[in-house]
């Protein structure tokens, strides 16, 4: 998916209710620009995220702190073997029933 993202993108446009990316929308880079503006990397250099301060009751937050690195697997980084065994029980309740 992180490879080939645009038939993921039409799909998911689709599943949302969007109408099809036409040819020419295709043709003009809508879908690469769609991909340009959800990915990581954009959020992350812009200049509001990479500067200021949330004030967060009595701590204050930087803004970038938000932001990790956007890599398949990170998430191995920041998590307990205890807290992914819940996050796992919790997705398979969740989407039971759903499909693969």
């Amino acid at each position: 998916m992180m490879k080939d993202t645009e038939p993921y993108v039409k799909k998911l446009a689709e599943f949302m209710g969007y109408r099809p990316i036409s040819r020419e929308e295709g043709e003009a880079g809508a879908v690469q620009e769609i991909v340009r503006l959800c990915s990581f990397k954009n959020p992350s250099n812009l200049d509001v995220n990479k500067t200021g301060v949330k004030q967060q009751t009595k701590a204050k937050v930087e803004n970038n702190f938000y932001f990790r690195k956007g890599k398949v697997g990170d998430w191995k980084n920041y998590l307990t073997t205890e807290m992914e065994e819940r996050l796992d029980k919790l997705m398979d309740q969740t989407f039971a029933g759903t499909g693969n």
